[in-house]
């Protein structure tokens, strides 16, 4: 079988390359492993889908915290707003919640698919659905050859490998695409899981599981270095800690967290200083005076948290309030201030949102997503050694350098 531009990897860089590439004229084929497309959009945004973030397109790159230059090109040849004209021009209407993230009205990740599907149907892409790519060689006479696991051979003036990262194993991202980029000469450093819920060491924590905290500031210490601080949204787990501000965490203290432990403090009432949340312990301890502590402090935090906060500022839970001397309530106020986890490490790619690392970016053309070692060959999405936090970002990538292949691989044969 043989085509123009063949891509492989049905997900959301697949697409967007196939579209891009179809929309200039070329025969395309894209391959996909799984049953169905756009299996890991699918549990995207908790289902809903967070397709980009209708920030200005500049502060995108202030989300992507590593090899940010080489995404320039990608970003600014189709940005978020082009993303957002895609959708809705495909029927598609969005709307943009708290932080910019931007979902589909409907709140259904399939609609998302299901505009890929038929912008590709339109431009006439062939799709083979259950094909796992197993080999990609080049040919003398300058044309690629794929076999498929079935043994089945594909050939293509041009091929783009989408094929996404080991985030997710269980949507197919078993890690394929970095076996065919070594083959074909690539470097691929080193894979880990990002953001992704990080284990923490206290007995405690596990005590909080289910408990989400809503306007709370997160800082991570390596020593007495702080290596992330940020405000936001999180979860405690029966392993550790989760959520939103957690996930971006992991990204940004990768390296460190995989040589060793680091403290995490989190800020149970940022929204106060020290001498105004002193006030408001002093204000509560005189409505509940006669009260043992663990029955006075339900308007200061959630009550599965009450328990382990006393614990934790060493002061008994029978204690009357009025009993409490000064030195036990600055201990209860260092508590609620700096409330300390140990962060031991990150949990496996199977709870990963993305991939850290992959293809290295030296060895691909940023003007292009073309491969600098082997011509005819592109890089879009996951496959390559970019990501970035939480917030429909990562996809923006996907789409973006999915777009810059598919169109730099037609021109390139047009």
């Amino acid at each position: 079988m043989s085509e123009q531009i063949m891509v492989t990897g049905g997900g959301a860089a697949g697409m967007m390359a196939a579209i891009a590439a179809a929309q200039k004229g070329c025969d395309v084929l894209l391959t996909e492993r799984n049953e169905k497309l756009g299996k890991k959009i699918y549990i995207t945004g908790k289902g809903r889908c967070n397709v980009t973030n209708a920030c200005d397109t500049e502060d995108v790159f202030k989300q992507i915290p590593r090899n940010t230059r080489f995404l320039y090109s990608a970003v600014y040849t189709y940005d978020n707003f082009r993303v957002m004209d895609f959708f809705e021009q495909h029927h598609i209407p969005l709307k943009t919640e708290r932080g910019g993230r931007v979902f589909p009205v409907s709140g259904h990740a399939s609609d998302i698919i299901k505009a890929l599907a038929q912008a590709m149907e339109h431009y006439h892409v062939k799709v083979r659905l259950n094909t796992r790519i197993r080999s990609i060689t080049k040919q003398a006479d300058g044309t690629f050859a794929a076999v498929d696991a079935a043994g089945n051979t594909y050939t293509a003036g041009k091929v783009i490998v989408a094929t996404g990262g080991m985030a997710y194993p269980s949507t197919g991202s078993s890690g394929d695409g970095y076996q065919l980029a070594k083959r074909l000469g690539h470097t691929v450093t080193k894979t880990t899981p990002a953001l992704v819920a990080m284990n923490t060491k206290e007995d405690y924590i596990p005590r909080l599981q289910g408990l989400s905290l809503k306007n709370v500031r997160a800082r991570i210490y390596d020593g007495k270095k702080v290596v992330y601080d940020d405000f936001g949204e999180m979860m405690f787990t029966h392993f550790g800690v989760s959520g939103p501000l957690m996930l971006s965490a992991s990204s940004l203290v990768n390296e460190r967290l995989s040589a060793h432990p680091l403290q995490l403090y989190i800020d149970l009432k940022p929204a106060l200083d020290e001498a105004q949340l002193d006030r408001r312990i002093l204000r509560d301890f005189d409505a509940f005076y006669s009260r043992q502590l663990k029955n006075a402090c339900s308007r200061l935090l959630p009550a599965k948290l009450i328990p382990v906060v006393i614990a934790v500022s060493g002061i008994s839970p029978e204690k009357k309030v009025y009993e409490i001397t000064k030195t036990e309530r600055g201990r209860l106020l260092a508590v609620l201030k700096r409330f300390p986890a140990t962060l031991t490490g990150f949990r496996d790619f199977p709870e990963a949102v993305i991939t850290r690392g992959g293809v290295h970016v030296r060895e691909v053309n940023a003007s292009t997503m073309e491969s600098g070692l082997v011509s005819g060959l592109y890089f879009a999405g996951e496959i390559l050694d970019v990501d970035a936090l939480t917030g429909g970002y990562n996809l923006q990538i996907a789409w973006s350098t999915g777009y810059l292949a598919g169109m730099s691989a037609a021109e390139a044969l047009l």
